[in-house]
């Protein structure tokens, strides 16, 4: 399917302008793969801002009315929805970020599961019953919307991580304000414009005043314009914000400050642990994916791979056989198993990381610059994915940060307790795995003084994550969780409540105040 039927067959041309000029309001949507303009769209300004938040709060108050199981029941249609459109909407994700149309359309499947996951979810908003100390007393606490919220997404995820944050706040009674990554417009313009249709059904949700669709609003804008304003803006209680550990400390500080809530999902710089007893086979196919899916522009995506010394050496042949086996090229091609970065930048920083492993005396063992030389005269923004070599016993500086590629470290371990100690001394904590038949070394992983993420996995890869768990890391991670389990609870207020239905005032704590008695 060309980009113009994709486009076009999504309803989204009075959105989004087919073609591109020099117009400084404007922001181009570039396909990654050829370098070419998609389409652009106009950048909104700060003026636009206040009135999508007006208009979003307006609508919110009589939203927060509507009982949670109708609002479960409106979701479930925009999930259908979704679930219409998926092939079209996973072709977009494709042609804008440059991930494998496998994995594009997985991303909007993502967003038909958080749906159906928010519409059971819209009748379990349950609060505990206590039992008070005090006779004729009853206690219990109940949850409330939270109210309107902001949203601010990264490129790597166009389409999901807006569906994990927005089907939640709506059917717990929020609205929301999007602000979508610059690099991947479209995306938030379809996705936005399908919820919108769905909220236009005349039996869906009828305010006094303003749009039903007011509920799903959205800006797009630079941060000069628009995000800065968003994080300063006490109207909203909730910020969502994912992106870089660098852009997280911005949000986080500035919402701190307000008092506000920030939810921040951020870097990852993600180890698999291999044991001497793991299923190697296994382990490869793991890797392969976690470290080269999506280009290695995950948050998730395998960074660092901790090998026992007695299977280092058999491991590490077979995943370059494998990593050079990997066919890279147009992602729309089903037999592309790696598109391309997101941007020229992206390249010239795998570029400068590979180099700085050099100097620091690390070994490439494939890709490397030369990957990278060999698609320079490509109009798209490919390079070959690397594994590098660490020297035993040392552990370079490099190797600690994150760079948003398909570039993996393989370091070796004597025991268990040194690769614990090496993987969690990085700053992020997301996602770790560990590889092993045995229960004890498993047990350790997962135990208290083991990996230290905020998800954990055995015999399984660091990226691919269920929507039903919840979703998040710790230290320079954020702390935040998003999608499954309790994660609701973000975007709700709760509250305490003590019914005293006797007819006497008895104080708590048995504390007598101005009493005879």
């Amino acid at each position: 399917m060309s980009k113009t039927d994709t486009i076009s067959g999504l309803g989204i041309s009075g959105s989004a302008r087919i073609g591109v000029d020099s117009d400084p309001d404007v922001v181009a949507s570039i396909n990654p793969s050829n370098s070419s303009t998609i389409a652009s769209v106009k950048l909104q300004t700060a003026a636009d801002y206040d009135a999508v938040v007006e208009r979003a709060r307006s609508v919110q108050r009589e939203w927060a009315l509507v009982p949670a199981p109708k609002r479960g029941e409106i979701v479930r249609r925009i999930g259908n929805a979704f679930r219409d459109n998926i092939d079209q909407l996973g072709e977009l994700v494709t042609l804008e970020v440059g991930k494998i149309r496998a994995e594009g359309v997985g991303e909007i499947q993502e967003c038909v599961d958080i749906a159906d996951f928010a519409v059971g979810l819209s009748r379990q908003l349950y609060g505990l019953s206590m039992h008070s100390e005090r006779p004729g007393h009853r206690m219990y606490e109940q949850w409330h919307p939270i109210g309107t919220m902001g949203i601010i997404t990264a490129f790597n995820f166009p389409a999901a991580v807006w569906a994990w944050n927005a089907m939640l706040a709506a059917v717990c009674g929020d609205a929301m304000v999007w602000k979508p990554s610059l690099v991947a417009p479209l995306t938030a313009v379809a996705m936005t414009d399908i919820a919108h249709q769905v909220m236009r059904e005349q039996d869906i949700f009828t305010p006094s005043s303003g749009e039903a669709a007011d509920i799903f609003g959205l800006i797009i804008g630079t941060d000069d314009q628009v995000g800065e304003r968003m994080i300063n803006d006490r109207r909203l209680p909730l910020i969502s914000a994912t992106g870089s550990c660098r852009m997280g400390r911005r949000v986080g500080e500035v919402v701190g400050g307000r008092l506000g809530r920030a939810l921040l999902e951020l870097g990852g710089n993600n180890a698999i642990i291999v044991s001497d007893d793991a299923d190697l086979e296994m382990t490869v196919r793991a890797v392969l994916f976690g470290a080269v899916g999506t280009a290695g522009q995950r948050c998730t995506s395998t960074r660092r791979l901790l090998c026992h010394r007695d299977i280092v050496n058999t491991l590490t042949p077979r995943l370059v056989e494998a990593y050079q086996s990997v066919n890279i090229g147009d992602p729309m091609d089903p037999s592309t198993l790696m598109g391309p970065l997101i941007a020229p930048d992206s390249v010239e920083r795998m570029g400068e990381a590979i180099e700085a492993a050099i100097q620091q005396g690390c070994s490439v063992l494939c890709g490397g610059l030369e990957g990278i030389e060999r698609f320079a005269g490509s109009d798209g923004y490919f390079v070959e994915p690397t594994i590098v070599r660490v020297p035993a016993g040392q552990v370079p500086e490099i190797t600690r940060q994150e760079t948003f590629a398909p570039l993996m470290y393989i370091f070796e371990y004597e025991d268990l307790d040194q690769a614990m100690q090496m993987h969690n001394d990085v700053d992020q904590g997301l996602s770790s795995a560990i590889f092993t038949d045995s229960v004890r070394k498993a047990e350790k992983f997962l135990g208290p003084l083991g990996s230290d993420c905020g998800i954990a996995n055995v015999n399984i890869g660091t990226s691919g994550a269920e929507i039903g768990g919840a979703f998040g890391g710790e230290k320079d991670t954020g702390g935040g969780r998003e999608s499954g389990s309790d994660s609701w609870k973000q975007y709700m207020r709760r509250q305490t409540c003590t019914i005293n239905y006797s007819t006497e005032l008895p104080l708590a704590q048995g504390i007598n105040f101005g009493s005879d008695d």
